[in-house]
């Protein structure tokens, strides 16, 4: 069951959310869902998932190894946010969690129920379009809202044309 999406309320603005990881296509989804963010009135989402690692397994070298990983999203997250405030003028929202991508990404659009569009990129790559694009076409993994996915090969003035 999906929650009713806020974003056309009073109150509310629509948001697109942009999955942020060490994928070279992931630029392309945020350069995408900005404009259309900026140009729709909308707000700008950025998600960084930090996987479980085997934590559990070192149990002295766990905290060092979480501190590491939610520095490595925040510095991540802060480097997209500086280069979206400085070409768009917009403030986007910054959000790590911790877990599988997927069943994060589906938490959050439960929790946020102004998130309408979910935006990823599609790498250009022979090693296929990047695992969450390919875990969108199984049916385990279909997201509550719209999907937009982004070519990797699309240059910056193809996306303004098309935000």
């Amino acid at each position: 069951m999906v929650s009713k999406r806020l974003s056309r309320e009073a109150g509310h603005r629509r948001k697109f959310l942009a999955i942020i990881d060490d994928t070279p296509e992931c630029e392309r989804a945020v350069a995408y869902a900005s404009r259309r963010s900026k140009s729709t009135g909308g707000v700008l989402v950025l998600l960084y998932v930090i996987e479980p690692g085997d934590f559990q397994h070192w149990l002295g070298v766990e905290k060092i190894m979480r501190e590491e990983a939610t520095a490595t999203a925040n510095s991540a997250l802060d480097s997209y946010a500086v280069a979206v405030r400085e070409q768009l003028g917009i403030e986007p929202e910054l959000v790590v969690r911790e877990g599988h991508p997927t069943e994060e990404i589906h938490k959050l659009i439960e929790e946020d129920q102004d998130i309408a569009i979910l935006v990823l990129a599609a790498g250009a790559g022979k090693e296929g379009p990047g695992p969450l694009v390919a875990s969108i076409a199984g049916k385990a993994a279909a997201f509550p809202v719209p999907v937009t996915v982004v070519p990797q090969n699309l240059s910056d003035e193809d996306i303004e044309s098309l935000a």
